[in-house]
């Protein structure tokens, strides 16, 4: 959750860190969950941040479909974004929506998200 600006890459760099697993839904929680609730690097005007969750989503469906609905769910409020995060937010829930082999866990939420 730490609002050091480009912290995007500080949590790329621990999801290869041994303590790390994608597999352990708490520690997901606690980094990629911790990182959707930082204003400052979640909702970067350049988009790091959505696109980071929205990659996560995706690679995270794979194994654990549940959680990625929890995290897909950070995007359904785009709508209340200014006009260049909005369209930031919505590219990546269409990318979501593309992505191949995707749950209806994460479908529902992405495209009941999309849609409001």
């Amino acid at each position: 959750m730490s609002d050091v600006p480009g912290n995007v890459e500080n949590v790329r760099k621990l999801l290869n860190h041994p303590a790390f697993d994608m597999r352990n839904t708490n520690k997901v929680h606690s980094l990629i969950g911790g990182f959707r609730g930082s204003p400052v690097n979640f909702h970067s005007k350049d988009g790091s941040g959505y696109k980071f969750l929205g990659e996560m989503v995706v690679q995270l469906d794979k194994i654990n479909p549940q959680m990625a609905s929890r995290m897909v769910s950070a995007f359904s409020r785009w709508k209340r974004y200014d006009e260049t995060r909005q369209s930031l937010a919505k590219a990546q829930l269409e990318m979501i929506l593309a992505a191949n082999g995707l749950s209806e866990n994460v479908f529902e939420i992405a495209s009941k998200s999309l849609a409001a």
